[in-house]
């Protein structure tokens, strides 16, 4: 959570000093109910999110900011997603993660943390605003992701706990566009993703926007992830879905 809070504070003093040479900046706070699914490991055996960790759907406060600069000069998205997951679990087997082993059909309790940290470089396709009057936009570029993961278990009957802590850049490709049909609505989609090797990422959303009044909107969405890892001896095939509320302005 310390990351996460660095980090929106580096957010809000890198934008605002680009408000004076931006040709347009929007902010916004949202929440997400992230919906989780799949299996981790941590030099061991696989482990069920919803099965036997028994993780299920939390509501996480995510922000982002978004900068358009005039000239050749690249635009600018940043965006923090917190995420982290915490319940009780069985397995009916031993299980080993990290260097302990975890007695079968005795209760635990474990936590896992992926928030990630998103800055994205970006250009708007040439002459397509242009060309649809305003209407529909495309965006591209890059996009660097950092990965703050932390897994921990513990099993106080036996008193034994493992923990892994991991730091993950990514690099990815970052596509957006906006459709605005009507005066006061847009439709919009990011798609940000890598494969490489056995691994890959996507992170997925769409939203509609509504402007009600002056600089302010509100919107409504779906974000969908999907992450398959194996790194630093963690392996973790998971996926995260749900809809989304957020509210903000545009200058």
């Amino acid at each position: 959570m310390n990351r996460l809070l660095i980090f929106m504070v580096f957010l809000l003093l890198f934008a605002f000093p680009q408000i004076s040479s931006a040709a347009g900046i929007e902010a916004a706070v949202g929440l997400w109910k992230q919906d989780p699914s799949g299996d981790i490991s941590y030099k061991g055996e696989s482990l069920g999110v919803e099965n036997e960790l028994n993780y299920g759907s939390k509501t996480k406060v995510f922000g982002r900011v978004k900068i358009d600069m005039p000239l050749m000069i690249p635009n600018v998205y940043l965006m923090a997603t917190p995420m982290k997951f915490e319940a009780d679990g069985s397995k009916n087997v031993n299980f080993t993660f990290g260097d302990k082993t975890f007695t079968g059909n005795v209760p635990f309790s474990s936590s896992v943390q992926l928030n990630h940290y998103d800055v994205a470089l970006f250009y708007n396709l040439p002459f397509v605003k242009t060309a649809t009057a305003g209407k529909f936009n495309v965006e591209a570029g890059i996009n660097a992701r950092i990965i703050d993961f932390k897994a921990e278990i513990r099993q106080s009957a036996t008193g034994v706990n493992e923990s892994k802590s991991l730091t993950l850049p990514v690099p990815m490709i970052y596509l957006g566009a906006q459709l605005k049909p009507v005066k006061f609505v847009a439709l919009e989609a990011e798609a940000r993703g890598i494969a490489y090797s056995s691994n890959h990422y996507y992170d997925l959303i769409g939203r509609i926007k509504v402007k009600p009044v002056g600089p302010v909107f509100i919107a409504g969405g779906y974000r969908y992830e999907e992450i398959k890892i194996d790194q630093s001896n963690v392996k973790a095939k998971l996926k995260f879905k749900g809809p989304f509320v957020e509210a903000g302005a545009e200058f």
